[in-house]
């Protein structure tokens, strides 16, 4: 976690208005917490300035020119794969926000979002947490048909307990084991799946049946 220091982030977003806004509200709403330190509406210089910048979070807007957010946000974690990656969007379409996570985003935000709700979902997204609103987590989650996952015992109570948003604390006491191996464990289960964050793991699981079972 951050603790007191600044959570400094970077915007690429093509509304100069919302970026504005972001830049003048979150040092306010956050007590100095959270401030914008550059920003671009370009999606094709995203990933330069980033790598220039190295802030804590990038904030990505999906709905861009050419080559677009998606784009956008996979060549920011090509280049600088240590700084984390939130995808916002102003559209209820859970599409693109899911192919986000699948380009390497860490959290999806709606661009309704008030300044002042940003703060704790950064922060657990900057903790290593995928952060999602409970409507598109709802929609992730829609059983679907799909070819069956191939784990055993251990790692489908593993995926179950992903699914239902669990911490690394509780899962290891589910487990008896330590939160070493519990997050051990879950990148070998990221790995197999071939998804690249606890989000994508979850989606997988409804599609699945596991949840069910």
């Amino acid at each position: 976690m951050l603790g007191a220091s600044t959570l400094r982030l970077v915007v690429v977003d093509d509304h100069p208005l919302f970026v504005r806004g972001l830049e003048l509200l979150l040092p306010i709403t956050t007590n100095g917490r959270a401030e914008v330190v550059a920003s671009t509406g370009d999606a094709a210089a995203a990933a330069a300035l980033v790598n220039n910048c190295r802030p804590d979070l990038a904030l990505v807007d999906l709905h861009m020119p050419p080559p677009g957010g998606i784009r956008a946000v996979a060549a920011i974690r090509r280049t600088t794969p240590r700084v984390r990656v939130v995808a916002m969007s102003g559209s209820a379409d859970p599409g693109p926000a899911v192919e986000a996570l699948r380009a390497g985003a860490e959290g999806f935000l709606p661009k309704t979002s008030e300044p002042e709700e940003l703060l704790p979902p950064l922060l657990a997204i900057l903790d290593g947490w995928a952060v999602l609103p409970a409507e598109l987590l709802r929609a992730m989650l829609r059983p679907t048909r799909s070819a069956p996952v191939d784990l055993d015992g251990e790692e489908q109570r593993l995926l179950r307990a992903i699914a239902a948003g669990r911490s690394t604390v509780d899962i290891a006491e589910e487990l008896h084991v330590s939160e070493r191996t519990v997050k051990r464990m879950t990148a070998a289960l990221l790995r197999k799946l071939r998804v690249s964050n606890r989000a994508e793991a979850a989606a997988i699981a409804g599609h699945s049946g596991i949840l069910g079972e």
